[in-house]
């Protein structure tokens, strides 16, 4: 019996790579995964990734891992392109030949219009998006490689503390009362979702920028709203904010997306926030 091709998923300890792991036996059967976290692989050394991939040779890999957390990014710029930019360099190196996929953000953008298409310009306010941008630009030169921009993704990972939903629980359950802007917008979207749509997109051969959101555009504090409502029994406590009294690093005001182009390509229609929590009343989130 011919062996299963062999997916790498890199950051499987995280949101999107918990859940790409975890949805593969039914959205990608075909596959053998090979869930890749820190401990298994230091993805910042280069002699290390070079022989993990001669030793464990992949037939695809979706590169999850980043240092995605943007105060922690300002506070290491060093750090933050040695893991954002440079260990994805040396991944799409040693995936020249296979499909691979890279995780991008929403926060490529400046937020000035919002709805962006992947035709826009990027012109990324934080250090985070700086080194997403430079590592998108290094990925799209293979055009047998793809690049997903994505934004807020909620859900459950293993450390309790990587979706937008936990954030705001891990706050709640610690008294605090968040205020959450009511003039900035995302696109968030449910991480199995976004792993669903990724391994249909893996399935359908497409390569090069694609866009990856909710399909409603909303402020963080009716996100905020959403959320609350989904745990009343730990009487969540929200107050209205705005950009315009925010004093601290830039923001990006819109970053919300036009994802026509992937969603053209998927056997399911990608919801929004509060559409997909209504439809899964009992789900984690």
């Amino acid at each position: 019996m011919k062996p299963r091709p062999l997916a790498w998923i890199t950051g499987a300890g995280g949101l999107i790579g918990h859940q790409l792991v975890a949805l593969a036996g039914q959205f990608a059967p075909n596959f053998q995964i090979e869930p890749l976290t820190r401990q298994r692989l230091n993805l910042v050394d280069p002699t290390a990734v070079k022989e993990y991939f001669e030793t464990r040779p992949p037939q695809l890999i979706i590169h999850c891992a980043a240092m995605s957390k943007s105060p922690a990014c300002e506070a290491s710029p060093a750090l933050a392109r040695q893991v954002n930019v440079e260990a994805t360099q040396r991944l799409a190196g040693v995936a020249a030949n296979i499909p691979f996929l890279f995780f991008s953000t929403d926060l490529v953008f400046d937020g000035k219009t919002g709805f962006y298409d992947e035709s826009a310009a990027v012109n990324p306010l934080n250090v985070y998006g700086e080194t997403k941008a430079v590592a998108e630009r290094m990925v799209l030169e293979n055009p047998r490689h793809t690049v997903i921009r994505t934004s807020l993704n909620g859900g459950t990972s293993p450390t309790g503390d990587r979706g937008f939903n936990e954030e705001m629980r891990r706050g709640w359950l610690a008294g605090r009362v968040l205020r959450l802007f009511t003039d900035e917008y995302r696109a968030p979207l449910p991480a199995a979702v976004t792993a669903r749509a990724v391994w249909s997109l893996a399935a359908s051969g497409a390569c090069g920028l694609f866009h990856l959101a909710g399909s409603a555009r909303l402020s963080r504090w009716e996100i905020g709203r959403l959320v609350a409502d989904r745990w009343p029994q730990l009487h969540p406590r929200i107050e209205a904010g705005s950009l315009r009294q925010y004093e601290g690093p830039p923001r990006a005001p819109d970053t919300s997306l036009n994802c026509a182009k992937i969603q053209a390509l998927l056997p399911f229609q990608l919801p929004g926030l509060g559409e997909w929590l209504a439809a899964n009343p009992t789900a984690e989130f």
